[in-house]
Parts: C-alpha cells; structure tokens; sequence
C-alpha cells in the first residue's frame, strides 16, 4: 500500500467503514435484514426512513476517502504514525 501512495491507517479506515455501509444497505445488509426481523417489520418500510441516513452516510465516506486528514489526525496526535 504505502508503495502505491495510501497510508495503510487511512485504507483500513475507509475499508472498516465501507463494511460497516454493506452491512446496512440491501441487497447483503444482514443488520438491516435482522432489525426489521426483530422489530417485526419489513424491510421496505425500514429502509425509506433510513434514505437520509444513507445520504449523509455517503457523504462521510467520500470526506474521509478524500480527506485523509480527518481519519489519520488521531493517530498523528498519539504519534501512533
């Protein structure tokens, strides 16, 4: 990775929070399909409350993907890197 340019700290950040999305959004969402299961509704009418969610979660993501300087500015401040 660092070979390539991307500090290793900052791709398993954007890694971690890319499978943290997966689990939440169809068609794989295990945790989405299990919250309707428990809360005993269907899927449908959980994921249409969530789309803003969605959204914001999206817009995370290409902030940290982007901007490496909010993911690796806590392990600098520890002097972890």
């Amino acid at each position: 990775m660092a070979k390539l340019g991307v500090d290793p700290v900052h791709f398993g950040i954007i890694m971690i929070y890319n499978l943290a999305i997966g689990t939440i959004t169809p068609p794989v969402g295990s945790g989405l399909y299990v919250g309707a299961s428990v809360g005993k509704v269907k899927v449908e009418e959980v994921i249409k409350p969530l789309l803003p969610f969605y959204g914001a979660i999206i817009g995370v993501l290409l902030l940290i993907t982007y901007i490496p300087e909010i993911t690796l500015f806590l392990p600098r401040l520890l002097g972890i890197m």
